[in-house]
């Protein structure tokens, strides 16, 4: 496609260039001075003239591959407008559409999907019209997909030359969703939810995810507490996980808000979408716990919940920092509104605007007041670098719904391998009765059937234990096979809770066993450090789902301060890991932060 471009702009500069010439030839002949050779004036006329023939021809071909504004326009709009003659191809567009969001997407009725640059006007009849063309479409059997409405709004336009006054238009935007299939196949998006102490982070998905609102006294929250001592201080110390699902339709499933708690296997087998909440520590001295949970459960999204009445404070701008360094998508709640008075919940707005404006955030902060602004925003979450922010109440219920909405239409967009050999990283342990040792985690790349045989390590002294899955669980219903991307539980055959532990890796048996490190190279950024770092400097060091001690070996110069890059080869303390070239790598000690990526492991145990 390239080379057409190249090659038309070939073509229109030779064009110029003939003219051109044209032009000066007839100018000559007619002021300037007259040619020394009649035969050689005519040889260059007729050789111009054989020139300006061909160019002719080339110009008749269409040799852009794009098409031009006025093609795609018309194109599209007739699809939807003229169903009789274009059902097909508006078939074949809707498809793309889906299998682009594997199971779903978002189509504006007003701008093209192939080129969202094309803007389509439409009055209210054909509006109309055309949301009733594609729900014809969608039912049937080679697409049998759900559409729902998110949004419809009349607009004055430019004036019309047929008419006075302004011509009315309107806009707006459908969510085409598959309808249910297999538990195998189910479209699973995974949110990590940060923010400082007390916040309401617990609160807030209680009230999402069972549905209610909450009393201020903690009535929420109390159903994700896993341990006494939680529900007793009413403060998160482990990686909690809910579930929310959403039907083809974008309906909630499961959050009545009644006395009755609809279990897992209920809510997955009426949803099409389920959204997956890591509920991550607030308390600074949990920070190890809540950098596991942002490391090793592969979050797609960050929820940073900020307190209207504290503003972002304390934790709130480490969790920021991380999920910034982590390149993860981040959107922001600021809950508390309805206890917190105008002029601080205005200050909290100005310094969340301020802080993601800032150089180090480099964002834009779109605050969300309406259904057009949740669909616009959950359409250009991932490919632009914008924020949304909302303003909710777990007591009143304000913005909940918007919330609810967003999360409905929050895009899919891992990078997951399926036919990369097959690779899962331990993120909990286990010990179910009757059935055995049981690993929960998400699979890197790659497919498992139940019945694989595997290798499971490495040990503290660096081995791999050859073994087999005996089951698979997906959100507690059981399957036959895990996905790329997917958040699983393996039950293990003949193997002990106390011989495995978080962050060992689950790997497709090969030619070759794999292999485990205890040096490796990382090229690293130092975020914030006081003073200097030298060799043999220790941090607890994050990679994936690995948390272990390490040591500084050598260094590329004496030694690096805050804001230095440079090329670190560290080592395992207690015992060697499996880690991958590629790798992100955070490590702390105290206030020190600094992120890097693993360049090297060919340093053997």
């Amino acid at each position: 496609m390239t080379s057409l471009n190249e090659f038309a702009a070939y073509v229109h500069s030779q064009s110029s260039a003939a003219a051109n010439g044209k032009k000066s030839n007839a100018t000559s002949n007619g002021k300037g001075p007259k040619p020394s050779s009649t035969k050689s004036a005519s040889v260059d006329n007729a050789s111009a003239h054989s020139i300006q023939s061909e160019l002719d021809v080339l110009a008749t071909l269409t040799l852009n591959d794009a098409p031009t504004s006025s093609e795609s326009r018309i194109a599209y709009k007739e699809c939807m407008l003229n169903l009789a003659e274009h059902k097909a191809k508006l078939v074949s567009l809707i498809r793309q559409v889906v299998e682009d969001g594997r199971g779903e997407g978002i189509l504006s009725l007003t701008h093209d999907p192939l080129d969202p640059n094309v803007k389509i006007e439409l009055t209210p009849q054909e509006y109309d019209l055309a949301l009733e063309n594609i729900k014809t479409v969608c039912i049937l059997a080679e697409l049998d997909c759900a559409v729902t409405e998110l949004y419809s709004t009349e607009q004055q336009g430019d004036k019309s030359e047929k008419k006075h006054g302004f011509e009315v238009t309107k806009v707006g935007r459908v969510l085409i969703r598959e309808r249910a299939v297999s538990v195998s196949q189910l479209l699973e998006i995974r949110v990590a939810v940060v923010g400082n102490v007390d916040a309401g982070k617990s609160t807030l998905l209680g009230v999402l995810t069972k549905g209610g609102l909450d009393d201020g006294r903690g009535k929420a929250r109390v159903n994700l507490f896993r341990h006494k001592h939680e529900i007793e201080t009413g403060r998160t110390s482990s990686v909690g996980m809910e579930i929310m699902g959403f039907d083809e339709t974008g309906r909630t499933v499961g959050a009545s808000g009644g006395t009755y708690k609809a279990s897992w296997k209920e809510i997955v087998s009426g949803s099409r979408k389920v959204l997956t909440f890591i509920d991550l520590a607030g308390h600074e001295k949990y920070l190890k716990t809540t950098v596991f949970g942002l490391m090793g459960g592969s979050p797609d999204f960050v929820m940073l919940i900020v307190g209207a009445n504290a503003g972002m404070i304390g934790m709130a701008k480490e969790h920021l920092g991380v999920a910034l360094a982590l390149n993860v998508p981040v959107f922001i709640c600021v809950t508390k509104v309805d206890m917190c008075p105008p002029n601080i919940l205005q200050s909290t707005i100005n310094q969340i605007s301020k802080i993601l404006r800032s150089p180090g955030c480099r964002k834009m902060p779109v605050f969300i007041n309406s259904n057009r602004d949740v669909a616009e925003a959950a359409t250009n979450f991932v490919s632009q670098r914008i924020c949304p922010v909302f303003q909710i109440s777990s007591v009143t219920g304000q913005g909940l719904d918007y919330v609810r909405m967003f999360l409905n239409l929050l895009p899919f967009h891992g990078q997951f391998d399926e036919t990369a050999p097959f690779e899962f990283e331990i993120n909990d342990t286990f010990s179910v009765p009757f059935v055995g040792t049981v690993v929960s985690g998400v699979v890197l790349s790659g497919t498992v059937h139940a019945g694989d045989s595997v290798y499971i390590g490495p040990d503290s002294l660096g081995q791999f234990t050859s073994t087999a899955i005996r089951s698979i669980e997906r959100k507690r219903q059981s399957v036959d096979t895990a996905h790329a991307g997917q958040s699983v539980s393996f039950a293990m055959k003949k193997i002990r809770r106390r011989d495995v532990r978080k962050g060992m890796a689950v790997l497709a048996q090969g030619a070759e066993p794999p292999r485990s490190v205890r040096e490796f190279v990382a090229e690293v950024l130092i975020l914030q450090h006081a003073t200097t770092i030298k060799t043999r400097y220790q941090a607890m060091l994050h990679v994936g789902a690995v948390a272990q001690t390490c040591t500084i070996v050598e260094l590329d110069r004496p030694y690096i301060r805050t804001g230095d890059r440079a090329t670190v080869k560290f080592r395992f303390m207690l015992r060697p890991e499996y880690i991958k070239p590629g790798q992100k790598v955070l490590f702390r000690e105290g206030r020190t932060r600094g992120l890097g990526v693993v360049k090297d492991v060919s340093y053997g145990t």
